[in-house]
């Protein structure tokens, strides 16, 4: 009896979705978040370098005063011992600021996601991009009084306070989700992803030039900017998406709860080993991303590559040409193919390419190992429609808030990994990180492809029987 009232409860939720799509949209926003985070990090790490490299003494010129590895780079021990010390110095750095914000960000962005579902998405898309920017202010304070750079964690906790990029990313997924029905939501996502790509990709090249010409303050500056547009665009130009809006407490345990519900529910087992198995696949595939990342420019600056920062900012950018083009793949590959599997030939991809990258020791091939993760994306945007299909309409804000929940975990856990390795292997290969995150890709790989064989020979039993029920009558 339970059956008959689902169809009513459907029904009407279709039409508020269809009136919703002409609502504004929420990807301008996350395009002047994430432009404003991909100028930010590298040039982060740049200054960290330079900063820290002149306390010990380390120039990072060559002898013809030009950028490079400098006095580090030559070829005995002695010579190579300040630009290793540089260089597990400023990891050591990255690896404090970023364990200091994602520990408090894990749970804010707990809390403010299912909270969202109530008040409605946009007081979660305003306050991470107001303490964006408040970070930004911080770190601009740092540069023009020549404070420690232990400010740098104040600014990243205070961030972290507010939810970080973490909440405006779970935030846009959820208005994504309110505004799109379940056939259109996996190309949809690709390209609120492929906005991302975008954005990263002119703050890297832009970034690295406009260091290179003037330094790290005026670059900073349109990261404070950005930042604080994204909280204007959000409070004057976004209109709900959330229709029925309630009053509700922001500290209170049942925000947790209820991301809690979403795994625990007892009338779906099937669903929830789903949920379970694709959270682990998405963990795995984004703790190897950001691991990863977060040591492109670290390796790049070091021996044997030596980029200067205009080649650090071509870098990066064609790191994030792979949401571009893991885009248009997807796109092209679901003419022919099932997502799943569309799945699995961006994970070869991204496994190659980290291989490739892993042992690069000249700049053509480096850049060729960026090529090969063109469709290293594409995984992602899968995942994310499948989790969202398996749970109801009404459940997408928890659903979204515990992706969330993964995806700061996923930061913790890269930060705390990729910047401890890397030190840790500089004197056998300082690769090595890139080819353990290529290792760790074939779990989510195979757990993916078991997923879809699984529900294969589920489909082939029900189609088995419905057959032989027909025989017989």
């Amino acid at each position: 009896m339970a059956a008959p009232p689902q169809p009513p409860a459907q029904a009407p939720a279709a039409a508020p979705a269809a009136s919703r799509r002409r609502l504004p949209a929420v990807e301008p926003l996350l395009f002047l978040a994430t432009g404003a985070l991909g100028l930010q990090g590298p040039l982060v790490t740049q200054y960290l370098w330079d900063r820290l490299g002149a306390d010990l003494g380390y120039s990072g010129l060559n002898a013809s005063g030009a950028a490079g590895c400098g006095n580090g780079s030559g070829g005995n021990g002695t010579a190579g011992a300040p630009r290793q010390e540089v260089e597990a110095l400023v990891s050591h750095w990255n690896l404090y600021i970023d364990l200091g914000g994602f520990f408090v960000g894990l749970f804010s962005v707990t809390l403010f996601g299912p909270w969202s579902d109530s008040v409605g998405r946009r007081p979660v898309l305003v306050l991470p991009a107001v303490g964006m920017a408040l970070q930004a202010a911080i770190y601009l304070l740092v540069m023009y009084l020549r404070l420690h750079v232990a400010y740098f964690l104040l600014g990243r906790i205070l961030c972290g306070l507010t939810g970080d990029y973490n909440l405006i990313l779970a935030s846009c997924f959820a208005y994504v989700a309110d505004t799109s029905d379940s056939r259109a939501r996996t190309f949809r996502v690709a390209i609120l992803e492929a906005c991302l790509g975008v954005a990263g990709m002119l703050a890297s090249v832009g970034g690295g030039q406009w260091r290179k010409a003037q330094g790290y303050i005026n670059p900073f500056w349109l990261v404070f900017a950005a930042s604080l547009a994204a909280a204007l665009y959000a409070v004057f130009c976004l209109q709900e998406s959330v229709k029925q809006r309630k009053p509700a407490k922001l500290f209170t345990l049942s925000h947790y709860m209820a991301v809690y519900r979403l795994y625990a529910s007892p009338e779906r087992q099937s669903s929830r080993q789903k949920l379970a198995l694709y959270s682990l696949a998405f963990f795995l595939i984004v703790t190897v991303h950001f691991g990863t990342r977060g040591l492109y420019v670290l390796y790049e600056l070091g021996s044997p590559l030596c980029w200067a920062s205009d080649l650090i900012g071509y870098g990066s950018a064609a790191s994030y040409l792979a949401y571009l083009s893991s885009l248009a793949g997807l796109r092209a590959l679901q003419l022919c193919l099932e997502d799943t599997w569309v799945a699995e030939i961006g994970l070869i991809s991204n496994i190659s390419g980290l291989v490739l990258i892993s042992l690069a020791a000249t700049t053509p091939l480096m850049f060729t190992g960026y090529g090969i993760l063109f469709l290293s994306m594409a995984a992602t945007p899968v995942i994310r429609a499948k989790l969202s299909k398996l749970v109801n309409e009404t459940e997408q804000g928890a659903l979204f808030a515990s992706v969330a929940c993964v995806e700061g975990l996923c930061s913790l856990v890269a930060a705390g990994v990729f910047n401890s390795l890397y030190p840790a292997s500089l004197h056998f290969m300082r690769g090595f990180p890139f080819l353990f995150g290529a290792l760790i890709l074939l779990i989510p790989a195979a757990v993916i492809g078991w997923i879809e064989v699984w529900d294969s020979k589920l489909e082939y039993r029900h189609f088995s029987r419905a057959s032989l029920s027909l025989a017989d009558s």
